[in-house]
């Protein structure tokens, strides 16, 4: 099927709230030129903490438009142009820049993880709910095709049959120690540590991989938590996930302390025909994954002998910027339709990630001042 024309394309107008590393990524695929876009992106409004940062941040990733620039948040909320607003403040602040948002009667997509806990995460939904506008934790990863089509031969082709468990592994290193106090690697109340930051990629994988349902109908799994600390921050998560239903096994690790070797496949899923392996520059930007089928004529009484087949069937995926496209285009056509949450993403999923994390950090020994509040 022939793409459309970007000039028949519906419009979406965005506010971009912060102008650190995450917006500067997400606002680079919202202006990509990519094949078969569903969705014109349009940069409305830029808020950040002074205007000079703003204006830099416009010229560098908005050459083709000129957007409002401000000093403020609350100045992007309250522009009539702008349909939706990207947060991509620091997890520590997203909770009362969504409500700030919302009050204002504008959409919201806000960066993963969606809040400091789950009862903020809550409070959130309910306000949106209460305005009638829409809200989705920016979870990128869950619109990607290559998870799309992956979460299908696992669920419904069932190509390495029943699913028995998962591990998956996100470990980017953090020179915690030579940072400065008021770093969000750092600072308390901004939601330090791994788990917040990758480790709720390694969950992720995990519940793709063992969820039967749809996002909205998953199961809350069992959990067994450690974390270790260094500088007061959360460095080294390690997690097992039992589903009580099926007894499917996760694990998820993530950890600041070292980065995983290139090249090595960051997850591996086990079914009773096969194992499904996952790679990419990390475990947030997958490029392909691979099937392998196990030999049916497998002797059970020489298991020990047994070895991976060497043939398998691999699944690439084209690469559209940083991968943030697929994510802005379902959030459009979710407002464009009048839809109030993501089907990939909603807020059932959103609250109860939040509270598998609380239960993590809780064993773990990871505590936030807005914990005690």
């Amino acid at each position: 099927m022939p793409c459309v024309e970007m000039s028949d394309l519906p419009t979406i107008r965005w506010g971009i709230i912060a102008t650190g590393l995450i917006s500067s990524w997400f606002v680079e695929d919202l202006v990509l030129d990519w094949p078969c876009a569903k969705v014109k992106h349009e940069i409305k409004a830029i808020g950040s903490s002074s205007w000079e940062k703003g204006e830099k941040f416009a010229s560098r990733h908005c050459p083709t438009s000129r957007p409002s620039i401000y000093d403020s948040y609350q100045a992007v909320y309250e522009d009539t142009a702008v349909d939706i607003v990207f947060i991509g403040t620091p997890h520590g602040h997203h909770y009362r820049n969504c409500l700030d948002a919302i009050a204002a009667g504008k959409n919201v997509l806000c960066e993963k993880a969606f809040a400091l806990n789950a009862e903020q995460a809550k409070v959130v939904i309910e306000a949106a709910r209460e305005k009638k506008v829409y809200i989705a934790e920016a979870m990128w990863l869950r619109h990607r095709p290559l998870v799309q089509e992956l979460h299908r031969l696992i669920h419904q082709e069932k190509v390495i049959g029943e699913v028995s468990r998962v591990a998956a592994d996100f470990a980017l290193k953090v020179d915690i120690a030579n940072l400065p106090p008021a770093s969000r690697f750092r600072n308390p109340s901004l939601g330090p540590g791994s788990l917040l930051d990758i480790g709720i990629y390694s969950l992720t994988w995990v519940a793709l991989a063992l969820d039967h349902g749809t996002p909205s109908q998953s199961e809350r799994p069992k959990v067994k938590a450690f974390q270790t600390h260094e500088h007061g921050v959360e460095v080294a998560t390690s997690v097992l996930l039992e589903y009580p239903s099926t007894g499917r096994q996760g694990i998820a690790t993530s950890t600041t302390k070292v980065s995983a070797p290139k090249g090595e496949p960051f997850a591996i899923v086990h079914g009773r025909e096969g194992y499904i392996t996952i790679d990419g520059l990390t475990p947030s930007m997958p490029y392909s994954f691979s099937v392998y089928k196990t030999p049916n004529d497998r002797q059970l009484s020489h298991y020990w002998l047994w070895t991976p087949p060497e043939s398998s069937k691999r699944y690439t995926f084209p690469s559209y910027g940083r991968g943030f496209v697929y994510e802005a285009d379902n959030t459009a056509l979710d407002i464009l339709a009048g839809r109030k949450q993501s089907a990939l993403m909603p807020w059932a999923e959103t609250i109860r990630m939040m509270e598998i994390m609380d239960e993590i950090r809780q064993q773990g020994g990871t505590m936030y001042p807005s914990d005690k509040s």
